[in-house]
């Protein structure tokens, strides 16, 4: 049975997703001549997910004294820009995986160019979303800055450029490490630390909206390679087993999985330890880095 606690942080982030689930309904709407793009640009953005990133930046912006809405448009653009690296994740020259969040992958419903294009679009508008904002054009520019550094070759980009291109390869923990960093724990980095700007907080807290994210975005993805080697594809809403198809080293053909558990309680440790003295509620926050290492999808 969940104590009180739990149950309250729980129906927190629930309100929290919703209010963000609401706002992304209202994109991409309309009847145009191009009106099958917006459908396929809707159908990853709306197709579900835990809206984590968007969380992260709602609540590091509270946490540093803004509001919820002072971060909404730029946790919407987070959104778009992590729906366009899942559908480009998914498509047949990369990862190859025909099913995410239980449905068909954006090209298999709606064929490759459109998929292709889907993304490049949701790339640009959550640029576009970000920089709509209505915060103090020193803020909306830092935000802007921090999101292009993780999307581009120093982070998503080049993350999934490492991760390809080591497939059938043995590399070292720290070669993996870099890879998962720049892949996985870039963009939540990037999601903290634009909550942080949105609020106009300090440099204190923008060093530990950091170093909390990273932390847990290593964990995060660790936890995903344990769930890809154990659970079934039902479990976890996307081809079960798809990196050891493609022959990709991860942290648990790496270490096994028992090392694996250790790291993510490592991570998660420092990572509510960065927390610690930065901020005046960093209660959600602590508990989040918990319950994501425990998750079981």
């Amino acid at each position: 049975m969940l104590n009180d606690e739990n149950q309250k942080r729980l129906r927190e982030l629930e309100q929290c997703k919703n209010a963000v689930d609401k706002r992304l309904e209202g994109f991409f709407t309309g009847d145009r001549s191009y009106k099958t793009l917006l459908e396929s640009m809707r159908y990853s953005l709306l197709a579900g997910g835990k809206r984590i990133r968007a969380v992260v930046c709602i609540k590091f912006c509270e946490a540093s004294g803004g509001a919820l809405e002072d971060a909404m448009p730029a946790a919407c653009a987070i959104e778009m820009m992590h729906a366009y690296t899942l559908i480009h994740d998914d498509l047949p020259c990369m990862d190859n995986d025909d099913i995410r969040r239980g449905k068909p992958s954006n090209h298999v419903k709606y064929g490759e160019y459109t998929a292709v294009l889907a993304g490049d679009a949701l790339q640009a508008a959550a640029f576009e979303t970000l920089l709509g904002s209505r915060l103090p054009s020193s803020s909306v520019a830092s935000m802007a800055q921090i999101l292009a550094g993780a999307a581009g070759s120093g982070g998503v980009c080049g993350g999934q450029f490492l991760d390809l291109t080591g497939e059938g390869k043995k590399p070292a923990f720290a070669e993996l490490t870099e890879i998962y960093n720049m892949k996985t724990a870039a963009l939540l980095a990037a999601s903290a630390a634009i909550g942080v700007a949105a609020a106009a907080g300090g440099k204190d807290q923008m060093k530990a909206a950091l170093g909390y994210a990273s932390s847990v975005g290593l964990a995060f993805q660790i936890r995903d390679d344990i769930l890809d080697s154990a659970s079934t594809t039902e479990e976890i809403g996307k081809p079960a087993g798809s990196d050891r198809a493609n022959d990709k080293a991860t942290f648990v053909s790496l270490l096994g999985t028992a090392r694996c558990e250790e790291i993510i309680q490592e991570e998660t440790a420092n990572a509510v330890a960065a927390l610690r003295g930065r901020f005046g509620d960093a209660g959600f926050l602590t508990w989040l880095a918990y319950y994501l290492a425990g998750r079981k999808n």
